[in-house]
């Protein structure tokens, strides 16, 4: 059923309307709901993907399901529908606005009706994809402060990573700082490469939420998943950013495995025909991040590189003990 999650009018007679689609079981009902968050930023378009391909297959074994889906898959339409990444005419992130203020501007209304809306529920997953410059593996990033309780549910999503940042790299205003605050578990993931979809991490990614679900005990049978994620604290990742400005050929893709000294990619001048800088990795690792968009200023971001040597630690405080979805209804430790 679609349900309005909150409506306000714009110029000319039209309105804004935020809408989710609701999943409810015909039979039994454990009680557990899930929310699938994405179009934060309308430039982000691989949860799109994974919208659809969840409501599909729920509605080919509606039989399975026995707890609440909640989807919602355009949190900024106008900027979907404008292809711009904040709400045009306001120019403002979405993801900077939470937890708004029903009291306050239109965007603020908006973005308080939402976490409104989110209350409750058992676990919340914020889906997101890259800008139109970077390309991404798929992976889960999480606040330290809340890895202990989100690791464990991660790791059954089937990415191939989980970034535990560190508390001072986490903005307050974001969607998912404000659920976890609010005790409704709520899981970052970030894959693939704005304005565009890519169809196999989409269909990874719905089989890990099928999967987490059925340890939720929400779906009947379970779905397997391929991936074990390398979990990352925040020091063991590198960062190459490019030395001059030019036009990067890159050398290698995402998620290739590099040495210290591997040819990265070059930095080029189409005027002189000169290299300008010759990168290199500087260290042993998962190439996660890789420059999509070929055009850099000096300082932009060229690629991220998980140390080889971290990644095999798992982060502080992850235990595997229990099934990890088995009191996720309890809050946020």
């Amino acid at each position: 059923m679609v349900r309005n999650v909150a409506s306000v009018g714009l110029p000319v007679d039209e309105v804004l309307t935020i809408r989710k689609m609701r999943v409810e079981p015909e039979g039994e009902d454990s009680g557990r709901r899930i929310c699938i968050v994405t179009g934060t930023h309308g430039d982000e378009l691989e949860g799109q993907y994974v919208c659809y391909e969840m409501l599909r297959r729920i509605r080919e074994r509606k039989e399975l399901l026995t707890g609440t889906v909640d989807i919602y898959p355009a949190m900024n339409p106008l900027g979907i529908d404008s292809l711009t990444r904040g709400i045009p005419a306001f120019d403002l992130d979405m993801n900077r606005l939470f937890p708004g203020d029903p009291g306050g501007s239109m965007t603020e209304y908006v973005a308080a009706e939402i976490c409104r809306d989110l209350d409750g529920a058992d676990v919340c997953l914020d889906i997101h994809a890259s800008n139109i410059f970077l390309t991404e593996m798929p992976q889960a990033r999480i606040n330290v402060n809340t890895s202990g309780k989100l690791v464990p549910l991660a790791k059954l999503l089937n990415l191939d990573f989980i970034w535990v940042h560190a508390a001072s790299t986490v903005l307050e205003s974001t969607l998912a700082h404000t659920m976890n605050s609010r005790g409704v578990p709520t899981i970052v993931v970030e894959m693939g490469v704005g304005m565009r979809i890519t169809k196999a991490y989409g269909d990874r990614l719905t089989d890990g939420i099928f999967h987490l679900m059925y340890e939720m005990g929400m779906w009947r049978e379970d779905t397997p998943v391929t991936s074990e994620p390398i979990i990352s604290e925040d020091g063991s990742v590198s960062f190459l950013n490019a030395a001059h400005s030019g036009i990067f050929i890159k050398n290698a893709m995402h998620g290739d495995r590099v040495k210290k000294g591997d040819f990265i990619g070059s930095i080029v001048s189409p005027l002189t025909g000169e290299e300008l800088d010759h990168v290199v990795s500087p260290a042993d690792g998962l190439l996660f991040t890789i420059r999509e968009y070929p055009v850099v200023d000096e300082g932009s971001l060229i690629a991220r590189i998980l140390d080889e040597d971290p990644y095999r630690t798992k982060a502080a405080g992850c235990s595997d003990e229990g099934s990890p979805a088995a009191g996720i209804s309890e809050g946020v430790s």
